[in-house]
């Protein structure tokens, strides 16, 4: 017999452990590998003890027999937008359509069924997989619906497509200038076409009614009942406002938070306000942290709105965007870190990229800061020579690895043959020492993070193509993906000696699933399905 973790704590508390999980076939993260394990002991919500073999002590009434089960720690996604995910199910959803007419005709039966919604909004559509590749306009929309306002966010949520009743709605003219940070898409005779990037979609989203605290609160809860039956244990939100606080604190109050979260707070006027004092203490326990903010240096990159260091190898004389300038980013970086707030910033563009890196470069020159494990969210076309940064920094590369095949249909179109080298590169900044994190950004992808796992390890979409993967000098093997979604999600949120690894002391988070994640053929990963999802020792989901 072989036991991976009988420690002198765990062996003292072995009469107390109130649950035996046992006939399992585990893997947990341990000594720096992905190790077996078949029994764990679980006491108030912890681990007191986990091994291979014969458990601890007999079964007895309470306990549970996994029956030969395959069982994973509990997935952490390092970057999804719980709000938007749960708004999300009450839109129009656009991913997917594969036409401008496909779009419209989803829009045309949503406002349909919605006879009663003063405004029209949705999500999900994607210009680069319709014919010609155009961006839509607001006389598109005029032909479905001309009497309410329609505001439809792009599929990164860095791009709004609205109607004529909302550019008017909004008051925009042809003497509108664009705010900084963003552009409003113009004809030829200066008229809005009815695409807005980044910052300008603002002038139409403050527009739009606030939801109340309880239907706040009633998004947030339905998008994690949902992100549980997943195999979700906790997510990094990332980007909330100080009212989805105020919600996430509602739920918990009430005990309604079946996932931790681990909140970066969105820049803005209120958030600064709590910014300059000391971040909370994690609340219910640990399902709520906050003490990360999060701020934007450029847009995405199928908008264009990513900021490059040279022109656009599709769109001469365009760089993208920066939606701070560096003054103001150092500003926010400085307040944050000041006191005590890990600073992680939303980087898609070699120019976001090193202009992040300059920030932290400049402002985390002592070993206090770098402690608080700063974060770029995507890291996703850097310049060769800033890889390395990120590992002197200790800065983590937040990845999302469904965006590469996501966006494998035109990422070499918009950087080139060369800067693509330093585009989804994991391979390179794991071969750099970087500290990886992973995630999906859901809604912008699918929240499922067998994708992100199927992504990393076959850098294929899910048809399989192309044959030997997209750039595949990038793949990352089972064990390293799985570590982005666990241990490495783990530390990028301070918390690596709570969840992630199915160690002794930590939460018993955990995922009962359908087939053996490390021995399974590699094309079915994205089809594994989870049976049951464990939060602290307790179902929160069970087919």
């Amino acid at each position: 017999m072989k036991w991976f973790s009988l420690s002198l704590l765990a062996v003292s508390s072995l009469a107390m452990a109130d649950t035996l999980i046992h006939n399992a076939k585990g893997y947990r993260y341990h000594e720096g590998s992905w190790q077996p394990f078949t029994w764990m002991l679980v006491d108030n919500g912890k681990i007191t003890a986990i091994g291979n073999g014969e458990p601890a002590r007999a079964a007895k009434a309470g306990d549970r027999d996994l029956n030969g089960a395959q069982v994973l720690p509990g997935l952490i996604d390092a970057h999804g937008h719980v709000y938007g995910f749960g708004l999300e199910q009450q839109q129009v959803d656009l991913r997917g359509t594969a036409s401008l007419d496909e779009a419209l005709a989803r829009v045309k039966d949503f406002a349909g069924k919605h006879p009663d919604r003063r405004w029209i909004v949705g999500r999900g559509w994607n210009q680069v997989l319709w014919p010609g590749k155009q961006f839509p306009t607001a006389t598109d929309l005029d032909k479905v619906i001309s009497d309410r306002p329609v505001m439809l966010e792009r599929v990164d949520g860095h791009a709004a497509w609205v109607n004529t009743k909302a550019l008017k709605l909004a008051g925009i003219t042809t003497k509108t200038a664009d705010p900084q940070g963003g552009q409003i898409l113009r004809d030829e005779q200066g008229q809005a076409t009815g695409v807005l990037i980044d910052n300008a979609a603002d002038l139409i989203t403050k527009h739009l009614s606030a939801p109340t605290l309880h239907e706040r609160a009633a998004t947030l809860k339905a998008a994690m009942d949902a992100l549980v039956t997943m195999g979700l244990t906790g997510v990094h939100d990332a980007g909330i406002s100080v009212d989805d606080y105020k919600a996430y604190q509602k739920l918990g109050k009430n005990d309604d938070m079946p996932m931790r979260i681990y909140a970066m707070l969105a820049d803005s006027d209120a958030a600064r306000k709590m910014l300059a004092k000391a971040p909370p203490k994690p609340q219910f326990d640990q399902r709520l942290i906050l003490r990360s903010v999060k701020a934007w240096a450029d847009g995405a990159l199928g908008s264009r709105g990513a900021a490059m260091i040279e022109d656009y190898s599709d769109h001469p004389n365009h760089r993208g965007l920066l939606l701070y300038t560096p003054e103001q980013l150092e500003a926010l970086t400085k307040l944050a870190i000041n006191n005590g707030w890990q600073v992680n910033i939303h980087a898609i563009g070699d120019a976001g990229n090193r202009l992040v890196l300059d920030t932290f470069e400049k402002l985390s020159r002592d070993g206090k800061a770098r402690a608080l494990r700063h974060r770029i969210e995507h890291a996703q076309v850097i310049a060769l020579d800033d890889i390395p940064r990120f590992r002197e920094l200790e800065v983590i590369a937040s990845i999302q690895p469904t965006h590469a095949t996501s966006d494998m249909n035109m990422a070499e179109d918009r950087v080139g043959s060369e800067r693509i080298k330093g585009a989804y590169a994991w391979r390179k900044l794991l071969d750099a020492n970087v500290r990886l994190a992973g995630g999906s950004d859901f809604p912008v992808e699918l929240a499922n993070p067998f994708h992100g796992l199927y992504a990393a390890i076959t850098r294929k979409d899910r048809d399989g193509k192309p044959l030997d993967g997209w750039y595949p000098n990038e793949k990352l093997n089972r064990g390293e993906a799985l570590k982005l979604f666990t241990v490495d999600a783990a530390y990028s949120g301070h918390m690596e000696n709570d969840v992630g690894a199915l160690q002794v002391g930590q939460w018993a988070d955990f995922i009962v699933v359908d087939r053996d994640y490390f021995h399974s053929d590699e094309m079915q990963i994205d089809d594994i399905n989870v049976l049951a999802t464990y939060v602290a020792g307790k179902t929160v989901h069970q087919q």
